[in-house]
């Protein structure tokens, strides 16, 4: 199970976790996707209307739904437990509740390893919903903005991925972050890049996920940047999609990126 995290939001959160999803099952593998945000941003990206949801991860993490009962089909071949906007409502519930970060941990058990590949779109908060998302996933990835002031927070969410470690998932792994929106042609890119990788002593991806208007048109139409014809983006999450999956198999090092390349 993979998390993808970042408290700040417009990193290209949700466009890697549909983009990563359609790319590994394109490639054999069965993935299910967790829509953690109660804007249903992964949900409506992959063709479901949040507000036309019957049941969603609210009624899971509440309790008052199966997860199997909740899941859907895609057109991009991935199976999807989708968030509506009750979701903001159930971190008041689940603070109330002892044992509230183990919420979803306790729902993706009764699946029986049904899937190959679990990923989940954590909101860009820090509070119970991410916690719950990290205290279920075996790693963590951090999508990243190649802009000024990217890694603002950066600091924050790896304390939390910390905390995480030493008391609910002393098993999770920080894979690295994952640089997006990124310009080759500018030197300015490849600087935000560099000083993440000093700052924090953590890997950074490789390949980058470029910028491209591709992202805002598959978002805008309920799909991933997969899908019709082939673009730079679509490239680089098939490209990292198969170095996580020869990860996974056989331990095989993760490519890291050198701004100076």
């Amino acid at each position: 199970m993979l998390a993808v995290a970042n408290q700040k939001g417009g990193v290209a959160k949700t466009t890697t976790v549909a983009s990563l999803g359609a790319a590994l099952a394109a490639i054999g593998r069965k993935v299910l996707v967790v829509d953690l945000d109660p804007q249903g941003c992964l949900t409506f990206s992959l063709g479901h209307n949040p507000d036309r949801v019957e049941s969603s991860v609210h009624e899971v993490l509440t309790g008052e739904a199966a997860l199997r009962e909740v899941i859907l089909d895609t057109e991009e071949g991935i199976s999807l437990v989708p968030a509506t906007i009750d979701l903001a409502g159930a971190e008041a519930m689940l603070l109330m509740r002892p044992g509230r970060e183990f919420a979803l941990k306790r729902a993706l058990a009764t699946l029986d390893n049904d899937y190959d590949i679990v990923l989940i779109d954590c909101p860009p908060s820090l509070g119970v919903l991410t916690l719950n998302g990290l205290t279920a996933a075996d790693s963590v990835l951090v999508p990243l903005q190649c802009e000024t002031l990217a890694h603002r927070g950066v600091g924050q969410l790896l304390r939390t991925v910390g905390e995480v470690q030493q008391i609910t998932n002393p098993d999770l792994r920080l894979l690295g972050a994952l640089p997006t929106l990124y310009d080759a042609r500018t030197t300015h890119s490849r600087d935000v890049i560099s000083d993440v990788a000093d700052r924090y002593e953590m890997p950074v991806l490789a390949p980058p996920i470029p910028r491209t208007v591709r992202f805002a048109e598959a978002t805008a139409s309920g799909a991933t940047v997969l899908a019709g014809r082939r673009n730079k983006g679509a490239l680089a999450y098939r490209e990292l999609a198969e170095q996580l999956v020869a990860h996974w198999d056989t331990g095989a090092d993760l490519v890291t990126f050198s701004p100076t390349a």
